[in-house]
Order: structure tokens, then C-alpha cells, then sequence
């Protein structure tokens, strides 16, 4: 709706021969929507924002399969009885986890079988893991030491992505470098300046300046060369929908602590490819990051089981799946 047709040259998920771009002229996108998915077999709207041309093609043309994408926050909230009767209206809301799944019956009244879930995948064009050696060039960026463990957070740094838990891991710092002042914070990822203040009002605060370093934005082609820092990676989020982070985290081979309250626990494969604690809880955390400091080799991501349940061929099988399962029913 809103990208140009520009916008599809180089790009590799949606090759220009596949896409079309309004520009933001929602009027004509909706109509060429509404008249492609009358014409189609199965269609998959994207977000609840997009709910209106699903309805529509719905209503105008009744054996389409309708499909709707549920990623988290925005469907854990009371809809209109308008919206609601229009997501009632499509056949399958497909939920990146179970905990959207269940949130999305029991808030929206939606039968079970009209639900199904499908976990988000792995990026398949994210860079091949390479090994476990700490990139030097960032080693030095930062002023980190061979001796460092290096915990690390990747997320939007705002007052509204605080339920991300990274000032509760902040908070966790403040026990956790009275016993080893080797232990070092990297919390990545674009800022505003209202929690740019806020995060070095806290740092000071605790006295952590010696051991949080906020990078800012991070290039996508830096990333994996990020994820080489870390001997943790801890997100204890309390709404994630999935968390596409962790899966990232792990197939960097990095240890995982995540929060047991939301979508996390897909991510983390119910506890088996991670640790799941009690988020929002500094006790709990600096607990996790001690047993993971002292025990890290047996936190080491199955590698195997990872792609298993999260690499994209897993994916499209799994998608198969539901469009089967659809079709029969």
C-alpha cells in the first residue's frame, strides 16, 4: 500500500516481477486487492490493518480462503464490533505463536478452529554462522577485553519498548558487576532522545558506566558481526509476539534468556533451546546470567533442533501444512 514500485528493484524477498507499489494511494490499492482476491483461491492479509480488503474480498467472494496474519500487540487489545465481525468473517487467523493464538480466542471470542499458528523463521539470507571468534574491529569500537562477558540486547530503545526488560537487565547489572566487574552490557539499537536521557540518567545512577555501552543504530550488514560479541543474549520481554531476535541470537550460537510470559516461549522452543525466567524481575535475571556465565557451555543452542523448528524450510512445510488443513476443512 504505501512502497513505490521502485522500491522492489534489488529487492530480494519480493522480486519487482511480483510486486506492485501504490505509494500511499490506499484507494487504489484497495481496489486492485479487492479485485485480485475475488479472482483467487487462498489470500493472506498481512496485518489487521489491511482487515478492510479481506472483508471485502470475504463478502464479494465467499469460496475464497481469507487468511489473516496475527503478530502481537496489535491483536491483544478489544477491537470494534465492526472489526471484530469482520475478523470473524475470515477463515483462518494464523498466529506467529501460541500465546497470540490464545490471546486472540480468548479476547476475541475466535473458535479453535478458525486458529492456527505459525511460528516466524529464520531470515534465510541472514549471513552463514562462522564461528565463535569475537569481531576485533567492535572488540576495539567498544573498548571491550578478551576477559569481558559481553551480554547483549538488539531492540528499539524507546519509553513505549520498555517491556523489552532492558532497564530491568540494567537493574540486574548493578548485583552482577559487584561480583565480576568484568561483566559488560551492549544494548543496541536506534534511540529518541527522551531514552537516550532516561537510559544515562539510569547508567549514572547505578554507577554503570564503566559497563553499558548503548551503540545506537546498527546496520543491518553489522549485526551478525554484533551477535559475534555476545556471550549472552537476554531479552526478558513481557510482549512479545514471538521474538524473531532470539532465533537470531541462537543461530549465532548464542545463549538465550528470555522472558516465560508472551511469545517468547515459542522462540525459545519452551525452554528447550533457552532459558525462560520470570520477566520484569531483577532477581530472577541476575540469577539467569549467573548460571549462564558459569554453565555456558551447557546453554549452547541446538544448532540442529534450531533449523528443525525455525529454518525456512521448516516454514514453508509448516505453511503447507495450514493450507492444507484449511482446504480440507
Amino acid at each position: 500500500m504505501h512502497d513505490a514500485q521502485e522500491d522492489a528493484q534489488g529487492n530480494k524477498y519480493f522480486p519487482a516481477e511480483m510486486f506492485k507499489g501504490y505509494h500511499a494511494r490506499k484507494v487504489n490499492f484497495m481496489l486492485a486487492a479487492v479485485k485480485a482476491g475475488c479472482k483467487s483461491k487462498t489470500v493472506f492479509i498481512s496485518h489487521i490493518n489491511l482487515l478492510m480488503a479481506g472483508w471485502l474480498i470475504k463478502k464479494y467472494s465467499p469460496s475464497t480462503n481469507v487468511m489473516i496474519m496475527a503478530h502481537g500487540i496489535e491483536v491483544w487489545k478489544p477491537l470494534s464490533s465492526i472489526k471484530k465481525n469482520m475478523l470473524m468473517a475470515c477463515d483462518k487467523i494464523i498466529s506467529v505463536s501460541h500465546f497470540t493464538s490464545g490471546t486472540v480466542q480468548a479476547l476475541h471470542g475466535l473458535p479453535l478452529h478458525k486458529c492456527a499458528v505459525l511460528n516466524n523463521c529464520i531470515d534465510p539470507y541472514l549471513p552463514p554462522f562462522e564461528g565463535t571468534e569475537k569481531n576485533e574491529v567492535l572488540m576495539n569500537r567498544y573498548g571491550f577485553k578478551a576477559s569481558d562477558k559481553i551480554l547483549f540486547t538488539l531492540t528499539r530503545l524507546s519509553e513505549r519498548d520498555r517491556y523489552k526488560g532492558y532497564d530491568y537487565v540494567l537493574e540486574a547489572m548493578v548485583k552482577l558487576i559487584r561480583f565480576n566487574k568484568n561483566i559488560k552490557y551492549l544494548l543496541a539499537g536506534k534511540y529518541d532522545s527522551a531514552e537516550k536521557l532516561h537510559l544515562d540518567n539510569i547508567i549514572a545512577q547505578f554507577g554503570l558506566t564503566e559497563n553499558v555501552i548503548l551503540t545506537g543504530f546498527v546496520a543491518d550488514e553489522e549485526l551478525p558481526a554484533h551477535f559475534s560479541l555476545a556471550d549472552i543474549y537476554v531479552m526478558p520481554s513481557v510482549k512479545e509476539g514471538f521474538g524473531i531476535v532470539f532465533i537470531e541470537a541462537m543461530y549465532y550460537g548464542i545463549p538465550v534468556i528470555a522472558g516465560n510470559e508472551d511469545g517468547s516461549v515459542d522462540a525459545l522452543l519452551q525452554g528447550r533451546l533457552g532459558l525462560l525466567i520470570q520477566p520484569n524481575a531483577p532477581e530472577a535475571i541476575t540469577k539467569a546470567i549467573t548460571k549462564m556465565i558459569t554453565e555456558k557451555e551447557k546453554f549452547i543452542p541446538d544448532h540442529k533442533m534450531l533449523m528443525q523448528y525455525f529454518g525456512y524450510e521448516a516454514y514453508k512445510d509448516k505453511l503447507y501444512g495450514v493450507l492444507d488443513t484449511n482446504n480440507e476443512e
